[in-house]
């Protein structure tokens, strides 16, 4: 039985994935750069992947650069923005958003009770603050909650505001053939099967040949350093299948789930439950004992879950969408979450469910095992 429950920190490489993987290594190790043949037919192998990476998110081949992941994007996105430029941000993005936005003169823009943010607040914020850049991220890496990205897109271009959508966690789990209407995209493999350390970001139109690596011509001079041609075939190859089998999914094994939790747990606290939310999370306020105290005893079972951001994991409090939705500290400390993969099937969440059960009844008899 597969017992991994952490989906959102990151994917099993995927078996399609692989096999493109190992074809690319073997067939187009050469590098793009040089010109001979060999190199020639592995450049026309990395042009064919951005091809198919522009049909799965629907911005043009030449707004796409090849990264090693969305905290780079993150990071040379936030880095290209003038010393003194103005810049909204919610107050649930990821750390590599966050820390990064620093950098800029950041607004916050808050959320409401289920972890949305408001477009209406949004248009304020724009009038008010003239911002040169709203970064929001598409679907929350901890409580799933879906935002409005396409509303708020569409605002920043009525305003002449650029924006951003960090599409990590939509990216192979729901329709992404939209994204390209946003200015800029970050996206990262392994979060939907590909490889570790390969990415990807979208630039604007008017910015499309803006270096934010320097040192050589790769990327159409925007990012020097060879690019890692076999993990961007296997990332393009796992997405593409991937989409290919989102009609599959069911939010009815999550919803399944919670349902069997709150046979044994009362109250029960699930995060942006009447939220939009991704169909393959949860996230929780326990009613008793230690997150930690949870996944270890879990994790003894064979079930893999986490507290939260993996980004943010081992900090004490580390819910970002838990603080902003004002939790208290004691809160904090039972939050976890649970992130299913595509193949997960509703044996494995009950199963899940069974064990939480048996690890109250451990926990409360003072630690001993059953």
């Amino acid at each position: 039985m597969n017992g991994y429950f952490d989906h959102n920190a990151t994917t099993p490489l995927h078996p399609a994935a692989r096999e493109s993987w190992l074809r690319a290594s073997e067939k187009h190790w050469h590098n793009p750069s040089s010109l001979y043949r060999d190199a020639g037919l592995a450049s026309q192998q990395l042009e064919s992947a951005r091809e198919r990476l522009r049909s799965l998110i629907g911005a043009e081949a030449e707004r796409i650069v090849f990264t090693s992941g969305a905290t780079e994007s993150n990071n040379a996105l936030f880095a290209t923005l003038p010393p003194d430029a103005v810049v909204l941000i919610s107050s649930i993005e990821h750390p590599s958003v966050r820390e990064a936005a620093r950098r800029r003169n950041v607004v916050e823009i808050p959320v409401n009770a289920d972890g949305l943010v408001d477009p209406d607040a949004v248009k304020v914020l724009i009038s008010t603050k003239r911002p040169a850049l709203v970064s929001l991220m598409a679907a929350n890496n901890e409580s799933g909650a879906l935002q409005p990205w396409r509303e708020i897109a569409a605002i920043c271009r009525e305003n002449g505001v650029l924006f951003h959508t960090d599409a990590v966690q939509w990216l192979g789990k729901l329709d992404s053939s939209h994204l390209g209407e946003c200015d800029y995209i970050t996206g990262s493999a392994h979060k939907f099967g590909g490889t570790k350390g390969c990415g990807f970001l979208v630039l604007p139109r008017e910015d499309s040949r803006l270096g934010f690596i320097r040192g050589g011509p790769q990327e159409t001079g925007r990012r020097a350093g060879t690019e890692n041609y076999p993990a961007i075939e296997a990332m393009v190859t796992s997405l593409e299948t991937i989409t290919s089998q989102l009609g599959k999914v069911q939010s009815r094994l999550r919803d399944d789930f919670i349902a069997s939790m709150r046979t044994h747990f009362d109250p029960l606290r699930v995060i942006s439950e009447s939220a939009p939310r991704l169909w393959n999370t949860v996230l929780m306020v326990m009613p008793a004992h230690d997150n930690l105290k949870w996944l270890t005893r879990l994790s003894r079972r064979g079930f893999s879950i986490s507290t939260g951001s993996a980004c943010s994991s081992g900090r004490e409090g580390s819910s970002v969408v838990v603080t902003a939705l004002g939790a208290s500290a004691e809160e904090l400390k039972r939050v976890v979450r649970i992130s299913s993969g595509w193949d997960t099937t509703a044996e494995e969440w009950q199963a899940l469910a069974a064990a939480f059960a048996e690890v109250h009844e451990e926990l409360i008899r003072g630690g001993r095992p059953l």
